[in-house]
Formats: C-alpha cells, structure tokens, sequence
C-alpha cells in the first residue's frame, strides 16, 4: 500500500530529471523568452528593412523581389540568407522555379545581433520552425562572407 503513494512522485522527480538531462537548450525553445525577444526584436526590423521588398507577410512582390515565405531557396541557403542582409546580392536568384534578377541591396549597419534577430524571425515565420538563431551563429557565417562588397548603399 505504502509502494502506491511513493511511485507517482518517484515518476515526477524521474520525469524531471530526464527532462532536465536531455540536452535540449533551453533557449532554443520557441517559448522561452531569449527567442521571443529575439523574434519581436527581429519582427520590427523586419518590417523596417525588408517588408518594403519582401512584403509584411513575406510573399515578395510577383517577379520582381522574391518570396521569403514558402521559398526552396530559404530552406537550403540559411548561411547565404544572413551574409545577404549584410552585403546584399546582385546576382540573380531562382526561387520557387523563378528567377528574380532586382539587386538586393545589403544593409552593413546592422548588428551580428540585429541580423540574428531578423533571422530568428523569418526563420520562424511562414510555415518554418528553425528556433532561435544565436548571434554568435551568425557572427561565425558572416566572419565567412567578410570581404564581399556591399551591393548598393544603403545606410540605416
């Protein structure tokens, strides 16, 4: 009888533990609140440096600026995405079987940190669930594409 009342917290404090051991980063949850100022940070600038282009809800705008929802090219070339927001591109890209030739003009005075919060937004916005970015995760992609010249001269 006395085996009936200890099990079920032995189970809870066993539950606890292996869910305090499974290695999972916390942060990197969608609920946690490092990620959710991250997307809310990220959300504004968004909508400040990227929505005039790529539209509030992320469609583009028809053939001329590509479609950041629902894109195979945002799915495949998360590292070519971030170095993008800093130094632009001017080559032209296939998204969606469509290629969109406008230059993207980058924008170096964001932060590492600014970009992983647009990032961490639009990787976690249109049907896509990428987690946190962390900014030292996009400081160690952009040191990779430093030296790139910026497309266009934008200065925010």
């Amino acid at each position: 009888m006395q085996i009936r009342r200890i099990v079920p917290p032995l189970l809870f404090i066993a539950a606890i533990i292996l869910a305090a051991c499974s290695g999972r980063n916390s942060d990197r949850s969608s609920d946690s609140p490092k990620f959710l100022q991250y997307y809310r940070q990220g959300e504004q600038l968004y909508v400040q440096h990227c929505s005039n282009c790529h539209q509030r809800n992320g469609t583009g705008l028809r053939q001329v600026y590509p479609p950041l929802a629902n894109s195979d090219y945002m799915r495949g070339n998360r590292d070519e995405v971030i170095c993008m927001i800093r130094y632009g591109n001017a080559e032209p890209l296939v998204v969606n079987g469509i290629q969109f030739v406008q230059p993207m003009p980058g924008i170096p005075s964001l932060t590492d940190l600014e970009i992983a919060q647009i990032v961490t937004y639009i990787y976690n916005s249109w049907d896509y669930e990428e987690g946190i970015i962390e900014v030292k995760d996009v400081s160690e992609v952009l040191s990779a594409c430093e030296g790139r010249e910026v497309v266009g001269n934008k200065k925010m």
